[in-house]
């Protein structure tokens, strides 16, 4: 059944654009991540929709003093980025909860100032480094891994074994620029 929906879905996305080959190459990459995930092909469209639709509202909400990235995995949600003050950090976490079919929240955001540009392209060069090295781990599937990194620390979710999840979170740890790992897995052990 999972594969009929993303074959389904990938005919539909594909075939308009058959003469595009980015985007057909792009389809075809995300239905193969789509393939490759324990959630459901609804839960992982489910999960995109949530993160956008409360990033939406958080900016419109809080604007440019509250940095507020939410990452979505299983409808379990973290937040990471900075607040002004704890009542701005409370009610991101409130607007959150609030969000339509998110189960769980885990509000990692910090009190202070927002990241500069430097340290977030830092943060991204980490998960960047983080996911290239899962790939070369073969003791879990890279695709089973979302890493999330916020002033060095990395925040992994998925629907792991409990052996897989402590792989992933050693090879997060012995990679460069990494100050700490959060797992914030599901077990499926």
């Amino acid at each position: 059944m999972k594969n009929l929906a993303i074959g389904l879905l990938l005919a539909l996305t594909v075939a308009p654009l058959s003469g595009c080959v980015p985007v057909v190459a792009t389809g075809v990459g995300a239905g193969l991540m789509i393939a490759d995930d324990r959630r459901s092909t609804a839960t992982y469209l489910l999960d995109e929709e949530i993160e956008f639709k409360l990033a939406a509202r958080i900016r419109e909400q809080f604007g440019q003093n509250t940095r507020a990235n939410v990452t979505s995995f299983n409808r379990r949600v973290v937040i990471t980025g900075q607040a002004p003050d704890e009542d701005t950090r409370s009610r991101v976490e409130a607007l959150v909860r609030a969000g339509e079919q998110v189960r769980e929240v885990f509000n990692e955001m910090s009190i202070g100032p927002t990241n500069s540009l430097a340290t977030r392209s830092s943060d991204a060069l980490v998960s960047t480094r983080v996911k290239a090295r899962f790939l070369d781990d073969k003791r879990f599937g890279a695709n089973h891994v979302k890493v999330v990194t916020d002033s060095g620390t990395v925040f992994l979710m998925g629907l792991v074994r409990r052996e897989e999840g402590a792989a992933a979170a050693e090879v997060a740890a012995r990679t460069s620029g990494v100050n700490k790992v959060v797992k914030i897995f599901e077990y499926l052990d």
